[in-house]
């Protein structure tokens, strides 16, 4: 039969820059030209909102994971959820011909008797976990 080599640790990403990754780098480069824009289009005081309003974000995303995942998964799972939530609720009322139905039903099923065992004592116990710990070779010592 073959072996197959299994691969593992597949969500580890792969480092471009040291501990940056691939989607990390591009994340900066994309913030970088945002920030470089809004340097040229706009006055310095509406320059300053947007480095930090970017720089926020860009961390946010970039660098912060929730349980082992980034934001940006939280986020994309929490608009589906508002969008289409999955909870359903039933909520039916019977109607009295239904319910005299069901409690027909339940008044002609026959009761199954219920077979009482004895209770076990804690010497029987101990002989027992010895025979299931031993898988069988001790077979216990015979009741009179």
């Amino acid at each position: 039969m073959q072996q197959f080599v299994v691969p593992q640790f597949l969500d580890v990403e792969d480092k471009v820059i040291g501990p940056i990754t691939v989607r990390q780098f591009v994340m900066l480069l994309i913030s970088g030209g945002l920030i470089f824009l809004a340097y040229k289009v706009s006055d310095f005081t509406l320059f300053l909102l947007w480095l930090i309003v970017i720089a926020i974000l860009t961390i946010l995303f970039a660098f912060i994971k929730v349980n082992g995942r980034p934001v940006h998964y939280l986020l994309l799972n929490f608009l589906q959820t508002m969008k289409r939530p999955h909870l359903s609720v039933w909520d039916k009322h019977l109607t009295p011909a239904e319910l005299q139905t069901a409690m027909s039903v339940l008044e002609t099923k026959p009761l199954v008797p219920v077979r009482n065992k004895p209770l076990v004592g804690s010497s029987r116990l101990a002989e027992l976990s010895l025979i299931v710990d031993t898988g069988g070779v001790y077979e216990g010592e015979e009741e009179a």
